[in-house]
């Protein structure tokens, strides 16, 4: 049973002895610790707290401890069940709301979930704020309310419908573009919430010849639920079948996009960004945001547009906060994860299928030409399990002296900027996991380069 207690928030598999994976009295002591901090912080006037859900298994058990906990806390809860991660951050905003919790482990297999905490702005805690839960929920240091305080519960199952009419507003999404191109889209929504919320926003977006694979919301996802290229060969498949102009593939709570090729390839996560910010930099001119584990081509394609490019520290709060400094127009990182200011400070593939489509049309490329257009990098992602004797922070000191004649920025692990290629090593926040991330041109290149390192790492 594993229990990571991070900034990223309370992630764990269900069941267990307490402290050891998500159990229940587990999620009541960092609901109640949330609380806490909420109560204390005084942001905002509001009562209300949303709580929303991916499809997963436990989640409407672990939504009911959450529910429970929250209103014994003498918060008013207003419950929108099945939502995606931005659906839920956008629904904080819209009911000016003091926070939200969302109920996602993410990508993570169906035994895991996850209590994803957020502000008043529907935005994640930052690094402080997710510190200071950790040291109220070891010290149990919080109070529930007394029978006249106690908190109501709403519902409202509205809040995908106010999202897509949301991103249908947004200046630089052109639906009678859309339309009059007719296009014919295939899904995989891997059995999640994605299955609720994509058909209905390709519906609003004009497109009528949809074909869908894995789009019942019953938590029991079809393949591994993180949208690689080596979990996407049935869509691959479908692309071919049903002679579609675009595939999207996302994740259990739909925060990140995978798009593929007519031709049933990969158009690679990475690029998902790198398209985007190309489209939106068009229109308007600006910098951009990625994180230090992210392609070089989000750079070139910044720079072509006479912007500046800057890199964050992993982690969608750290993103979010360079791109504040850096007044970025377009941001996120490069698993998929799109995070447009004109929407809101959050990854969201509803945004970045809407934005896509736009380009696609206005475009008049196939996906495969447009993929073509951009900087070819080619970027490997390997790990190293960790043992309770690894010494990280001696590992990573180690690797910087070794490598000191090039570049080295550690705001977040140790990054290695060779001239033509890169390496990023760190420890991953939700996994007991390095991570090792190269990039260079050509696979060979960058899969070599791992090597090397896992060598030094070892």
């Amino acid at each position: 049973m594993s229990l990571i207690k991070s900034i990223s928030g309370i992630r764990g598999t269900i069941g267990g002895k307490t402290g050891e994976g998500l159990t229940p009295l587990d999620i009541v002591k960092f609901t109640a610790a949330y609380a806490t901090l909420i109560r204390s912080k005084k942001q905002s006037s509001s009562n209300k707290i949303i709580v929303g859900r991916d499809a997963r298994l436990s989640g409407e058990m672990v939504k009911n401890l959450v529910i429970g906990t929250l209103t014994g806390m003498g918060f008013d809860v207003v419950d929108i069940d099945f939502a995606t991660t931005p659906t839920t951050e956008v629904a904080v905003t819209m009911e000016k709301a003091a926070g939200g919790i969302i109920l996602t482990a993410s990508h993570n297999p169906k035994q895991w979930n996850a209590l994803k905490l957020l502000n008043e702005k529907g935005e994640f805690l930052n690094a402080a704020e997710g510190n200071e839960i950790l040291k109220i929920a070891e010290a149990e240091d919080f109070n529930f309310i007394d029978v006249d305080g106690l908190g109501h519960v709403t519902t409202d199952d509205s809040y995908t419908q106010k999202h897509i009419e949301h991103v249908l507003n947004l200046k630089l999404v052109d639906v009678e573009a859309i339309r009059k191109a007719n296009f014919t889209v295939a899904i995989d929504c891997v059995n999640s919430v994605g299955g609720v919320a994509i058909p209905a926003l390709l519906n609003a977006l004009g497109v009528e010849n949809i074909y869908g694979i894995n789009c019942e919301p019953t938590g029991i996802f079809a393949h591994n639920p993180e949208p690689l290229p080596e979990h996407l060969t049935e869509i691959s498949e479908l692309m071919k079948t049903a002679k579609a102009d675009v595939g999207f593939v996302v994740d259990p709570d739909v925060d990140r996009l995978a798009i593929i090729c007519e031709d049933g390839s990969t158009f690679g996560e990475e690029y998902t960004l790198v398209s985007i910010a190309d489209y939106i930099l068009q229109y308007t001119p600006g910098n951009t945001v990625s994180n230090l584990s992210s392609t070089r081509a989000l750079r070139d394609v910044t720079q072509k547009h006479n912007g500046n490019y800057e890199a964050a520290a992993v982690g969608e709060v750290n993103v979010v906060e360079k791109m504040k400094a850096t007044n970025a127009i377009i941001g996120g990182e490069g698993n998929g994860g799109i995070i447009y200011p004109a929407s809101h400070y959050g990854r969201d593939a509803l945004v970045g299928i809407a934005l896509f489509l736009t380009q696609l049309a206005k475009s008049g490329k196939k996906v495969s030409e447009l993929r073509a257009s951009y900087p070819n990098y080619y970027m490997a992602k390997q790990k190293v399990e960790l043992t309770p004797e690894t010494n990280i922070d001696a590992i990573l000191l180690e690797v910087k002296k070794k490598y000191a004649q090039y570049p080295i920025n550690d705001i977040d692990g140790v990054k290695i900027d060779f001239p033509d290629k890169w390496v990023h090593l760190r420890k991953s926040n939700t996994e007991p996991i390095i991570r090792i991330y190269t990039e260079a041109p050509t696979m060979q290149e960058a899969e070599a380069l791992a090597a090397e390192i896992k060598k030094v790492l070892q």
